[in-house]
């Protein structure tokens, strides 16, 4: 859904205009203004997308859409994603050299030929009138609280042209605490999809970025089942699933000419998109009280959900 959210503020239109004037606003920690629609936040640019989503979506039946919070592991999956269908579409193909995934950055390839692939940040409240009465396929990836907070700093501040800079990382830990922050809450943003998960279970897929480090195969062949591409038995001894693995490893990734140049549809550098992608980097940079703050939120909001981190 990256497309409805490529506008700019001069697009709003007068119907959205009255709708922001009534509903509960916030500044961000960079100072840009949020507004409080169906629960969650959003820059008014940001709503006017959802708005033109919610009014003009039309799910295809084979529609596979990948959804996360902001740096959850939104491009890998979409990387993974992307190798598991066009597998599917060209299974007896053997020239790796020809894969889209070598010549254009994951966030290019959501494509709109069938199955269209799309992705989303927003939560499952905003696609479900839409996707009510469709089969299409929802893929949703969570990660730590903490390793996803230090992430989006880090990207916040190479947007900006800035070293870590400490004062960023602080607003955007109350920002977090608060829930007040783009597409946030982050908990309410993890249960509409784990929700939405045990009700739908054919229809949404709920990832957790920890069990594919820890379990990648696994969690790959849980994936294509999924999308209804299963391994085959000869492609698992001929080593189909290493080479997926491999060739969307982030630090493969991060290695490839395509990937060092050029910006995503949202206008940030693809080099910027790639760090470290490891479990447990927030202890280099949140403090002790900080890291005990975020468990402690997260395990009285998810509590009674069956969840946990």
């Amino acid at each position: 859904m990256e497309k409805w959210m490529n506008l700019r503020d001069e697009d709003l239109t007068e119907e959205t205009k009255t709708l922001i004037s009534s509903l509960p606003s916030e500044k961000a920690y960079l100072g840009r203004n949020l507004c409080k629609y169906q629960g969650s936040w959003y820059y008014y640019n940001f709503l006017q997308g959802v708005l033109n989503f919610q009014r003009g979506f039309k799910p295809q039946d084979t529609d596979v859409i990948v959804a996360s919070y902001p740096k959850c592991g939104t491009l890998w999956l979409k990387a993974l994603t992307v190798a598991l269908v066009e597998r599917s579409k060209n299974p007896s193909s053997d020239d790796p050299t020809c894969h889209p995934l070598l010549s254009n950055n994951p966030h290019n390839l959501l494509s709109s030929s069938s199955p269209r692939l799309f992705s989303t940040h927003t939560p499952f409240n905003t696609l479900q009138v839409a996707l009510k009465d469709s089969p299409c396929k929802v893929l949703y990836i969570c990660r730590d609280a903490k390793d996803s907070l230090v992430s989006r700093w880090h990207i916040v501040c190479r947007s900006l042209n800035k070293e870590e800079d400490r004062t960023i990382l602080e607003s955007m830990f109350e920002s977090f605490c608060s829930g007040v922050c783009l597409f946030g809450p982050l908990w309410d943003h993890i249960l509409s999809y784990w929700k939405a998960s045990l009700e739908k279970p054919k229809q949404v897929l709920f990832m957790r970025y920890d069990e594919i480090k820890t379990d990648p195969h696994g969690q790959l062949k849980k994936l294509a089942e999924f999308l209804g591409c299963p391994f085959s038995k000869e492609e698992e001894r001929n080593g189909s699933i290493d080479k997926i693995l491999e060739m969307c490893s982030l630090p493969n990734l991060s290695s490839l000419d395509v990937n060092k140049t050029g910006k995503s549809i949202n206008g940030i550098e693809y080099k910027n998109h790639f760090r470290k992608g490891i479990v447990g980097d927030w202890k280099n940079h949140l403090t002790p009280e900080m890291g005990n703050k975020i468990d402690m939120i997260m395990k009285e909001k998810l509590k009674d959900s069956g969840l946990e981190f």
